[in-house]
């Protein structure tokens, strides 16, 4: 897998596999009962049941289904934001792939990026709010980490920093001991100018195994880095023994 990337603000997955990350699915998860933001909680009144004609789908699992849904309503011109291919509005057709797979998360960027576009938080032809559609993502699959990092550099954008930061918190908790996973919370948490985080990510990532380069050098290159605290070689070479007897 490629860690996250951020462009133009914008967190841009990049969902391919590799290595021993791609044994365990797209993320590592966890059996745990996490309650959602309260600023997430508060708008999920009017965003609609998750129920749908087709679907709704995973976008992580359910792959076979996705052709029938992108040929017609995500194709390259619906992604680009310019027009579809059987003359409904782009609006209405993210909306559409949204319905059939609430986490697909080139759509759910799509649809951040529409709204940008139009200056709205509703674009035409969509059914409901751009936050309606992370919260819908999220109650369809809470513990969906991606989804998460891409709510939290939404919320942060429109001001909901506190909000954003509990978005991370909860993908720090279903990380378990996925590296690929801390590592892009680290990219994200940079994005939000949470270095001490940030710098707390990198280091768990590595000690995972996921030690890339780029997370590193953004937080030197801020003046933000701070390696990590060695054992000494005392507690080093007295081993678990010295662990067992402490208090």
């Amino acid at each position: 897998m490629q860690p996250l990337r951020f462009a133009s603000r914008l967190v841009v997955p990049f969902v391919t596999a590799s290595k021993n990350w791609a044994s365990h699915g797209l993320f590592a998860v966890l059996t745990l009962a996490i309650a959602l933001p309260d600023f997430a909680r508060a708008q999920n009144a009017g965003c609609g049941p998750i129920a749908n004609a087709f679907g709704p789908f995973d976008y992580r699992t359910d792959r076979d289904k996705l052709p029938i849904v992108e040929e017609r309503h995500f194709d390259a011109g619906v992604e680009a934001l310019v027009a579809s291919n059987h003359g409904a509005s782009v609006g209405a057709d993210l909306d559409y792939t949204l319905r059939a797979f609430p986490n697909h998360y080139r759509a759910l960027l799509a649809m951040v990026r529409l709204g940008e576009r139009l200056k709205t938080p509703q674009p035409p032809g969509a059914n409901y709010t751009i936050e309606c559609y992370f919260v819908r993502a999220e109650e369809f699959r809470p513990k969906d980490v991606i989804v998460r990092i891409l709510h939290a550099t939404y919320l942060n954008k429109q001001g909901h920093r506190d909000a954003a930061m509990s978005e991370l918190a909860i993908g720090q908790k279903l990380a378990g001991d996925d590296g690929f996973t801390h590592y892009n919370l680290g990219l994200a948490y940079l994005e939000l100018g949470a270095y001490k985080e940030a710098v707390a990510q990198a280091h768990r990532a590595a000690d995972l195994g996921f030690d890339r380069p780029e997370l590193k050098d953004r937080l030197v290159a801020a003046g933000q880095w701070t390696e990590p605290e060695k054992a000494s070689a005392a507690d080093v070479a007295a081993g678990p023994a010295s662990a067992a007897s402490a208090p």
